[in-house]
């Protein structure tokens, strides 16, 4: 089991040694609930929110949705002009617990805009980052990134001890480089060295989608927890059953396919009471792929799952999928 550092204040906000972390498009309001209704204590963390598009939007309001369950929460933010990243710091501080700060999204876009882990290769500007964030809030200030840009440029371990003496408390570090994407297998044990360099609270990243994984990773990283991001996707209950084992020694059964079924089919009845049939229908088919694996004619279900419009006409569906498990 991890063993905690010494009392600070993040302590405060980590109430469990598990986190959501954010990804964009998926860990919405809804998902955030359900994780929450599984794992009372555990840290979620929002969407990646731009710091340009808050500013842009100032009454947008659907990204800033809260319910006051979601606590601790981490409302997490990316972009390059620290004059921008403190506003937004000090607009979201009215709602969070803690304002995390985006340097390890490898996506292309986000990278070519110099946000993400574009910033890995400009420490400087990351320091300054930290710096005006840390102005703009009295919260505490995480930062999540990766090992590197490339295999070549593996600055982790200088970057976190500088983001540290920039004022950040609190670290998620994934382990893989910005080359890599989500190819390959992240090297946990990397993040040792990471750890054994800094005096705050880190959190490992990167393929935990089991107990016993979590467990594995602990043990190679030596970090102070873990963070589940695609590990969740298809099965909302991991986070709350690596908690519970986190703090019992106990390992608690995977949900049974039903189980997942039926998780999925009140998943999106959240979304489309909370977005709208059209736009719910939409956006839950990048899940029908984790629910329903493991279901006998998977691929075929799927091809139909992600073509259909119709909430009605899905409903028969997951029927029809839930009669073959019998």
């Amino acid at each position: 089991m991890p063993v905690l550092p010494p009392k600070n204040r993040i302590w405060n906000v980590l109430k469990s040694k598990v986190s959501l972390a954010p990804m964009a498009g998926v860990t919405d309001y809804v998902l955030r609930s359900m994780i929450r209704q599984y794992c009372k204590n555990c840290l979620i963390t929002t969407e990646m929110i731009s710091s340009e598009f808050l500013a842009q939007n100032r009454n947008q309001t659907d990204i800033l949705m809260l319910d006051n369950s979601h606590h601790p929460i981490a409302y997490q933010i990316c972009g390059h002009k620290p004059y921008m990243m403190q506003d937004a710091a000090r607009r979201l501080s009215e709602v969070a617990d803690i304002i995390d700060i985006n340097m390890g999204c490898p996506v292309r876009k986000v990278v070519c805009g110099h946000d993400g882990s574009a910033l890995m290769r400009e420490p400087e500007l990351a320091y300054d980052i930290v710096q005006a964030v840390k102005e703009g809030t009295t919260l505490p200030v995480s930062v999540k990134f990766r090992l590197g840009f490339t295999a070549s440029e593996m600055n982790y371990v200088e970057f976190g001890q500088k983001m540290q003496e920039a004022g950040a408390e609190f670290i998620t570090i994934h382990a893989r480089t910005r080359s890599q994407m989500y190819s390959g297998k992240a090297d946990w044990t990397k993040i040792k060295d990471l750890k054994n360099s800094v005096d705050v609270p880190v959190f490992a990243n990167g393929d935990i989608n089991s107990v016993e994984n979590a467990i594995e990773c602990i043990e190679q990283s030596s970090a102070d927890g873990v963070a589940i991001g695609r590990g969740v996707l298809g099965d909302p209950t991991l986070i709350s059953r690596i908690d519970h084992y986190f703090n019992t020694g106990e390992i608690l059964p995977a949900p049974s396919l039903k189980d997942k079924l039926e998780i999925m089919k009140n998943h999106l009845a959240q979304e489309v009471e909370i977005k709208g049939e059209r736009v719910a229908v939409k956006f839950f088919r990048k899940f029908y792929p984790y629910y329903i694996s493991g279901v006998q004619n998977a691929s075929k279900y799927r091809g139909v799952l992600v073509k259909e419009d119709n909430y009605k006409t899905l409903q028969e569906y997951f029927e029809q999928i839930e009669r073959e498990l019998v």
